[in-house]
Formats: structure tokens, sequence, C-alpha cells
């Protein structure tokens, strides 16, 4: 459940938070009074609308927080499985903007707005003003079917995807091999040539870095050389630092008796005059050792010279070199074997696509079997939305090619007037009904999945009267196993609610803001009264607002009686 949201420094509002509650809550207040900016702060803290575009005029930070509370297994394993902290069932997601740049946190940890998405979509359902208009659109119908189809339709979709993708690796590996005789002769002499440059130069994995080493010390020898001779002359026993160090030690040596300390410091010293002597015999063996040759110098040139031309053109390294070699004889045994390697893929082609085909087969037995049983379902919660004559059928075509989501076309169509012949919701339904509609799906779709939270931003546009109420009565319904939350400018929707919050705007100082104001019994009937009267608000106004709550208060009492009793 969503259990507040908690906004800073967007549009009209300095700060607001509305604390909210279980069952059907309902936001309402003048045109302009700030409802649009509730639901875009909760879109943008979501990652599906912009902070930015929010931010009030002047202000250098800008916060939305949405605090939920779950016992969903599966957020808490999407929780562990992003390293986030679980903090006892709550949910804290935090977006703010401070000097043009937005941060998504959950929890206190900062996360990318994908994984804010990927949670979100575990908690909280948004259907905007505009979404109805999704239903026009083939692709969000095969989407239902499946969502509805859910589990059932899991692993053989996986199987599908791999297989499709594998199907089209091969087709590719097809297309590339089938080449004119001309052609084929070219690559057979291209790649031969490439293989036996590459053979000539009988490499060796590591060659190159001792090259380079052997290189390096031979285009160095007369530095190397005088550094040598000079470090030798001032470490030597000719005057050098070996000499001057085994004077001393004699000297120290005579003494020692004298005083105990002594003793320890010629032990030293001795140890130093052993290791300047060691030092000095291993210095004169590499100079004794150390050999030049102008011709070798040459020849190492030369051979790296060669590999690095070779990099240039196969690879960065001496395995890449190899591994491209590797590759190009595998192209040139099947090109030479040409008849064979083709008859082969095509083979494996065949066999692929048949198992892609059972995939595919499979996959739209299993949507047509949960689209009847959708249809049906949307069917009903449609009569209960005043459409009382309405069909409803999901129809499928296949497509003409192969899919990794299987090989169908899913539209659906409606009637909602008797003695008409079903069509494709894009060519009968008006705005209001494709609303109406997307509530009674949303309805269906809420009874397959534990999205605990939905919200309703004006999905009562177009309607009015006797289909009005039903709208109410179905979101009413629908609050007694979720949270709801709607945004509505009609009576009889708001008359429905069980927790209702007044949006409203005020002038201060010459400055507009937008506050946010939870309403008590009194205060619900007199925002009642307001939506039913306009500006001005009679006694019987009143009257009529006092019985319309009353009523509802009855009705939503007697519906959730019914569905308690069922259970």
């Amino acid at each position: 459940m969503l259990r507040s949201i908690h906004v800073r420094n967007l549009a009209l509002i300095d700060e607001e938070e509305i604390l909210l509650e279980d069952g059907l809550n309902i936001l309402t207040g003048e045109t302009g009074a700030g409802k649009s900016i509730i639901i875009g702060s909760v879109s943008a803290a979501l990652g599906t609308g912009s902070l930015k575009d929010l931010v009030r005029d002047g202000a250098d930070y800008a916060m939305v927080e949405l605090t939920f509370e779950t016992q969903s297994a599966r957020v808490a394993s999407l929780l562990d499985e992003m390293q986030l902290p679980a903090m006892d069932g709550c949910v804290i997601i935090t977006r703010s903007f401070r000097k043009g740049r937005s941060v998504s946190r959950i929890n206190g940890e900062t996360v990318t707005v994908a994984k804010v998405r990927e949670i979100a979509s575990l908690l909280i359902d948004i259907h905007g003003q505009h979404e109805h208009q999704s239903l026009l659109y083939p692709k969000y119908h095969l989407e239902l079917v499946d969502s509805f189809a859910d589990k059932s339709l899991g692993d053989v979709k996986r199987s599908c995807r791999r297989n499709y993708h594998e199907w089209k690796d091969i087709s590719g590996q097809l297309e590339e091999a089938v080449t004119d005789e001309g052609d084929r002769v070219k690559q057979i002499d291209f790649l031969t040539y490439e293989i036996n440059e590459i053979d000539e130069a009988n490499l060796r994995e590591g060659e190159d870095d001792e090259l380079e080493q052997r290189y390096r010390k031979l285009s160095n020898a007369q530095k190397i050389l005088g550094a040598a001779a000079q470090t030798e002359e001032l470490t030597g026993s000719d005057g050098g630092a070996l000499m001057n160090i085994s004077r001393a030690s004699g000297i120290l040596s005579r003494i020692t008796d004298l005083d105990s300390e002594l003793m320890d410091m010629s032990q030293l010293l001795i140890q130093i005059e052993e290791l300047c002597s060691d030092f000095n015999r291993t210095l004169n063996s590499f100079i004794d050792s150390f050999s030049y040759d102008e011709k070798e110098l040459e020849e190492i040139s030369g051979r790296l010279d060669l590999i690095n031309r070779l990099k240039t053109k196969y690879g960065k390294t001496i395995p890449d070199i190899l591994a491209y070699r590797d590759r190009q004889e595998e192209k040139l045994e099947k090109l030479t074997d040409y008849d064979a390697y083709v008859e082969e893929l095509r083979k494996r082609l065949d066999e692929s696509g048949k198992k892609l085909g059972k995939d595919c087969a499979a996959i739209t037995r299993l949507r047509k079997n949960s689209a009847a049983e959708l249809a049906g379902r949307i069917r009903e919660s449609l009569e209960e939305l005043n459409f009382p004559d309405v069909r409803f059928d999901i129809t499928f075509d296949k497509l003409e090619t192969m899919t990794e989501n299987g090989q169908d076309s899913v539209v659906f169509k409606i009637s909602t007037n008797p003695g008409m012949e079903v069509r494709p919701l894009q060519s009968v339904a008006s705005g209001g009904e494709l609303s109406r509609i997307m509530l009674g799906i949303k309805t269906v779709m809420a009874r397959r999945d534990s999205i605990e939270t939905l919200i309703f931003d004006e999905i009562d546009t177009g309607i009015s009267g006797r289909t009005a109420q039903k709208v109410s009565e179905k979101m009413a319904a629908l609050s007694d196993t979720r949270q709801v939350i709607a945004i509505t400018h009609l009576a009889q929707i708001a008359s429905m609610a069980d927790h209702h919050y007044m949006i409203e705007k005020s002038v201060e100082d010459g400055v507009t803001h937008t506050h946010v104001r939870r309403l008590d019994e009194d205060m619900m009937t007199e925002e009642l009264a307001r939506i039913l009267g306009g500006a001005k608000i009679t006694d019987t106004v009143r009257k009529n607002a006092e019985e319309m709550k009353r009523l509802a208060d009855i009705e939503k009492e007697e519906k959730r009686h019914e569905n308690r009793n069922r259970k």
C-alpha cells in the first residue's frame, strides 16, 4: 500500500504530505487547483515522468518521496537481488532534483531509474488520463492476453525466444553462404592468402613481449654498459665503497672488546661488507656476460615489424591473430566443401524452424485458452459498467513470419449495441467508452496480479449519470481488495470515498500555492455539494449531497458484506 506522498517545491506546492489509507482514497478539487501535480509527482518518483519539468520557479531543490508498506515476497526478493536494504516491509522511493540533476533512491540507497521502475511495477499501477488510448493498439491487446496467461506461458515463451534467436542465426549464416561461384573462388583465394601469411610468420604466444625486452636491451647497450661500469667503480674494491667498508670493518673489530655495543655494530658492518661484495660479483658477472650483436638487433627489429604488421591486419595480440587465423580456416573449409556446408545449414535451419514453429503453436494454443477466459471476464466487468448489451471478443490472426514472441496478432473487438457486429475497438469505442473499458480490464487484471495499489487519474472522463454511478460502484468494489487512489470530478465517484482529500489553491503575498486537506465526514459532504452545485451551494444541494453520501455508504457496506460472505 502507498502510505504517504511527500512533495517539496514542485509546481504550486511548497511542501505537502498526503497520508493515505486502505480502501478508496478520493482526491478532488477545482480545475487548476493542482490535481495533476500530485499524479505527476508520483509518476516522476517512479521514473515514468519528468521531475525537472515540475520544479517550482525559483527553487534550487525539489523532491518527491513515496512510502510503501508491503508484505510481498516478490518485492522482498527483488530488494535482496538488488542488494538494497529491507526495512520490515517498508519501501521508500525518493527522487530529488538539485542543480540540474535528478537522483533516485530506494530505502536511502542511490539507484538507477530502471531499478525504480522494476520495483514500482510490483507495488503500484497508474492509469493516467490518456492511458486508455493504448487500447487502440493491438500490441497492447497481446500484452494483456499474455499478462493474464502469466505463468502458463512463461516456459514456452522462453523456449520460443531461445529457438527464435538460433533460427535467425542459422538463417543469417545461410544467407551469407549462398553466393555465386565467382565470389566463392575470390573468397577462397583471399582466405588462403591470409592463412598462409599468418602460418609463415610461425608466431608463438608471448614472443612479442620477449622480443621487445631484448630489443630494448640491445638498442641501449652502450648506455647500460656505461652505467654498469660507473657503478662498479663506485662500489668496488679498487677505491670504491667495498674497499672503504672493508677498512672500516677492520678498524671497528679491533675495539669490540672495549664495549659490548660495538660488537653488534661490528657484526652489522661485516654483513654490509658481505652484501656489497655479493653485489659486485653479480655486477661483474653481468658486465662480462653482456653481449651485443648488431646483426641480432636488426633481426629482432625485423621480426617485431612483421608481428606489428600482422597485429594491424588481424588482431591486437598474438592470440588474437591466431584466433583470427582459425576462424578464417573454418570459413575456408566451408567454402571448399561448399555444397555439403550449405546442405548442412539448410538441414539445421529446417530443424530449428520446426522447433520454433512448435513453440509458436504452443503459445497460440495457450493464448487462445487464456483469451477465451479473459474475454468472458472482461464482458462481465463491462456489463457491470453499464454496457448491458456488450459483446466482447478476442480474435487471433497468424503473422506471416515467426517471431521471438510467437506468431500471433491479437485484436480486441467489441459491440456495445444490439444488432451491431463486433468490430475492432479503435473503430468503435469513443473516448468515454475507452475509459470504462480500461477500468473493466484493470479490474479483471487486478484479480490476477499482486499489485496492492491502483491509481486512476480522471478515468471518469466523458461519462455521467447512470454510467458514472456504475463506474463508482466498480471502483468501490475494486477497493475492497486493493488500495485505490482516484482523482475525479464526479460526485458519484467521490461519494464512494473511504477517505477524501481536497486539493485547493490559494494566493499568499501574490504567490499561488496548492494545499492538500484531508476531509472529515462533514467536509466530505460539503465537497460533494460543491461538485454538485458549482459556484452556488443551496440547502437543497447540501441535502442532495448528504443523501448521495448516505446511499453510497450503504451501497459499499452491502457489497463488502456480500464479498466477505463469498470468501
